[in-house]
């Protein structure tokens, strides 16, 4: 589960102004997990250049890439779960049903 901390808001209470600035409010542990994992598939980047650099034989590589693509997924799943259960509640409360479009887009490009 996610933790929520509401001392931010993920948007800004002045959406249309140029300029402003929309964070996110994740928890500290949260973003050590989050940034613990992108450690690991960074690293799991690095190996797999290592292995076309090596001639690794195709198979080996691709099925890296796989685990790789997994990995990301799953990092992105803990974002739009912690997006739903923050920012969109919070946005739609406050009115602001554009939201939902935002977030239909965003879900496209993660499928894709």
């Amino acid at each position: 589960m996610i933790e929520q901390e509401k001392t931010e808001h993920c948007h800004s209470n002045e959406p249309e102004q140029q300029g402003a600035e929309r964070k996110s409010h994740h928890s500290d542990k949260m973003k050590s997990n989050l940034v613990s994992r992108l450690n690991r598939i960074e690293g799991q980047i690095r190996g797999v250049k290592a292995m076309i650099e090596k001639d690794t034989y195709c198979d080996d590589v691709l099925n890296q890439i796989a685990a790789v693509q997994s990995a990301l997924n799953s990092v992105g799943k803990l974002l739009l779960e912690g997006h739903l259960k923050s920012c969109v509640i919070e946005r739609i409360q406050a009115g602001e049903s554009e939201v939902i479009d935002e977030l239909l887009v965003t879900v496209n490009k993660l499928m894709k």
